[in-house]
């Protein structure tokens, strides 16, 4: 009773504690709209990294290990955005090359490239390629030529217990190796088909579906997964995640489970922008208007992107939609909010050139895509007490599509003349869908604290170094990428919150 007759009294008569108006500090940060690279989202080099030069025309390469170019320390991409995302797809046949011997020097190469260039990568092993990059040669040796399959992009029989034990073995180990690695942002589910795409994989006898599914979720418990769960060739797109702890759900209430067993993975699809590709062979037909709008209801992935990133690739390139399509800025824009519109956090765009007159159009793509943060009001006291609390409200906005999937923190930094102090809150950010958020909070304060004038600070950051990750949509960004706020004066005896004082006696 004592507590909550003090709690009214503070609140009704602020003056019997000398706590005026002026002792709370208001913040209302300014809005900026310039295109930010943050962690998990935005564009992503293909087979390269930041500072590469791009693939010529409207090629690319992909499949075989990188070919690495000579880096003279310039990050930027001529005709492409900066990015925070490296993607790189290679061939069961590179990555064990004998049974059961592992080239894992290539990938460690790759995770430690993308990080020196600002990047976390993205990494799909797929089995085989289109035509051109078979099984490894000592697994064709062992099952031998396959004609008649039951598909026409397989290039060998999912069904043989060896491509279980040999495939599916591959990817525990990978999981055993890289799950977890902070340079890895996800691990791109490849099980048949041409370039590990899944045509076909309707086909598969639940068994076999289920044990090669079954060693990525097995192996990569905390690296995030991305799948691709439409291919336009399954009766029920949904038969994927039949069975499996995998999180789904569709219109008529019904879902794939419940409860904490369940996994929560991303999706993607592959032909971003099809709007006719394949008009010749069948007529009025095309994945942004025939395959995917469906297919992400029927898969029960249509909400997945509260809780798993969606990812997507280009069909073709940017240069094949205006030479090769006719594309103009009508179809461009169209492509681009359809991908806003399924809350698109990632954009594979081969590592090819956009042209310099859509350039315009992908900037306020950016703008949208993934997750924008701006803070709209703080408060907090303007004097607290060493020993004290530190109690604080904040307004955010999402105007991305996507919530943040990583795990880090919003912190408090103040900075002084004899000390400075990161203290972090229990904000989860990752449940800042777009729109508004609330997060009142407070933080504790040493009972060394210095006295004297503190800046306050600022920043989403990395859980281990508590270093700032993630660019705010709002002027005021220091060197360091923390944001100040204003300034806060710890005294003793002042009139703030105090960790003894706060409830308890006048």
């Amino acid at each position: 009773m004592r507590r909550i007759l003090w709690l009214l009294i503070m609140l009704l008569f602020p003056g019997v504690l000398g706590a005026q108006p002026s002792e709370v500090r208001v913040v209302r940060p300014v809005e900026i709209d310039d295109v930010l690279v943050n962690p998990g989202m935005g564009f992503t080099t293909f087979q390269r990294f930041n500072g590469d030069a791009l693939n010529e025309g409207m090629g690319w390469t992909e499949g075989r290990p990188i070919e690495y170019q000579e880096f003279d320390g310039d990050l930027t991409n001529a005709d492409h955005p900066m990015t925070s995302l490296a993607y790189f797809r290679v061939s069961w046949r590179f990555v064990e090359p004998q049974p059961r011997e592992y080239d894992w020097g290539m990938i460690d190469r790759a995770l430690r490239t993308a990080a020196g260039r600002g990047q976390s990568l993205i990494l799909r092993i797929s089995p085989y390629q289109g035509d051109d990059l078979d099984v490894p040669d000592w697994y064709r040796a062992r099952v031998g030529p396959e004609e008649d399959l039951d598909n026409e992009k397989w290039r060998t029989d999912p069904e043989n217990p060896l491509y279980v034990e040999y495939f599916g073995g591959l990817i525990r180990r990978l999981g055993a190796r890289y799950d977890g690695h902070p340079d890895l942002e996800a691990v791109d589910m490849a099980i048949v088909g041409y370039w590990g795409e899944g045509s076909g994989g309707h086909l598969l006898r639940d068994e076999t579906r289920k044990a090669l599914l079954g060693a990525y979720l097995d192996g990569f418990e905390r690296t995030p997964l991305i799948f691709q769960p439409l291919n336009g060739d399954a009766p029920d797109p949904a038969f994927l995640v039949e069975g499996l702890p995998i999180a789904a759900s569709w219109p008529d209430g019904t879902d794939n489970g419940t409860g904490p067993r369940m996994r929560h993975l991303g999706w993607r699809f592959d032909c971003l922008g099809d709007l006719g590709f394949w008009k010749g062979q069948i007529p009025d037909w095309s994945h942004m208007t025939d395959v995917y709008p469906q297919q992400i209801i029927q898969s029960g992935m249509a909400e997945a992107w509260r809780k798993g990133p969606v990812s997507l690739e280009i069909c073709g390139t940017f240069l094949s939609w205006r030479d090769r399509q006719g594309y103009g800025e009508k179809e461009v824009r169209y492509i681009f909010d359809q991908a806003l519109k399924w809350h698109v956090s990632s954009f594979n765009a081969k590592s090819s050139p956009v042209p310099p007159e859509w350039m315009p159009l992908v900037d306020d793509w950016l703008t949208k895509m993934g997750y924008r943060l701006v803070l709209r009001k703080l408060t907090y006291p303007a004097r607290v007490r060493p020993h004290g609390v530190l109690p604080f409200t904040s307004w955010w906005e999402n105007k991305g599509v996507a919530p943040c999937y990583h795990d880090f923190q919003l912190a408090v930094r103040l900075a002084g003349a004899q000390r400075t102090l990161v203290l972090v809150t229990n904000a989860d950010i990752t449940s800042w869908l777009p729109g508004d958020s609330l997060f009142d909070g407070r933080v504790f304060l040493p009972r060394d604290l210095p006295e004297g004038e503190y800046e306050l600070q600022l920043g989403i950051v990395d859980r281990q170094t508590r270093q700032p990750r993630v660019r705010l949509a709002i002027e005021g960004r220091d060197h360091g990428g923390w944001y100040p706020m204003g300034t806060i004066s710890v005294e003793e005896g002042s009139y703030g919150v105090g960790v003894e004082r706060d409830l308890d006696t006048p």
